[in-house]
């Protein structure tokens, strides 16, 4: 079933499927939406459960925030989102950027269980070239309008912000490039060890956006966390392998099968 909900001026829109009494809320990553991340929805839909596949704001058929959000905000309306629909003591589910706000809302809320799938939340280490890069865009936003002309420096950032940025930040709206900006730089390592829940990880190998290593820290930090990685399987690991990301999930969650 596809309905909507409206908070402080957010509209997000969301799937809902099943009528058990173990709720379980599934989140996509960064430049997805509900539809991207429908194997870890079906594969945590059971008797037992109802499961809420959201279209987090900013994404799919959902509105943008109405302010530059971090990784907080994002937290506070997914809590506000489960008080309204009665959601106690969820399953939390998080791809990518939905594992950021999983972590958070776990390390501060009760929750059922934790499965993390490729999850960012670790600030990434940063090569000299990168910094390199980042202070060069930096000087010429501010050098190209005195020698360049506001017109024309605006299409030189812009075609070098193309070369650049990653393709979701090419891709993005100003408002959500902003709030990109400001959640990759969000480091939840303190938060790991407050994670009270039962934790999965589910991780690619080849993973480069968030890499293995990442997963391994997560698994040291949260007290009741263990591994599961795919050889060869990428930052989409599930859609890789998704039959073996289905049955790990069962067992995960003690679904009689």
């Amino acid at each position: 079933m596809e309905k909507t909900i409206e908070i402080d001026g957010v509209t997000m829109r969301y799937d809902v499927d099943g009528c058990g009494d173990r709720p379980v809320i599934v989140m996509h990553g960064w430049g997805c939406k509900a539809s991207t991340v429908a194997v870890l929805a079906n594969a945590a839909s059971d008797a037992s459960t109802t499961v809420y596949n959201l279209d987090l704001p900013g994404f799919g058929a959902s509105s943008e925030p109405t302010s530059v959000w971090g990784v907080d905000d994002y937290t506070r309306f997914i809590e506000e989102f489960a008080k309204r629909e009665w959601i106690v003591n969820p399953v939390l589910v998080g791809h990518s950027f939905g594992g950021r706000i999983a972590i958070m809302y776990a390390s501060r809320n009760r929750v059922d269980k934790l499965i993390l799938v490729d999850a960012a939340g670790i600030k990434p280490r940063r090569s000299l070239k990168y910094y390199l890069k980042v202070y060069s865009f930096k000087a010429a936003k501010h050098i190209l309008p005195f020698v360049a002309g506001r017109k024309q420096a605006d299409k030189l950032i812009d075609r070098m912000r193309g070369k650049a940025g990653s393709s979701d930040y090419a891709q993005a709206s100003p408002r959500m490039r902003a709030v990109m900006s400001r959640v990759v730089n969000e480091d939840l390592t303190p938060l790991l060890p407050s994670i009270k829940a039962p934790s999965l990880l589910i991780w690619g190998e080849k993973d480069t956006a968030t890499p293995l290593r990442d997963a391994k820290k997560m698994e040291r930090m949260i007290p009741d966390a263990g591994l599961v990685s795919y050889p060869e399987a990428g930052h989409y690991s599930f859609l890789d392998r998704p039959g073996q990301t289905a049955a790990v999930i069962a067992s995960f969650l003690n679904f009689k099968r």
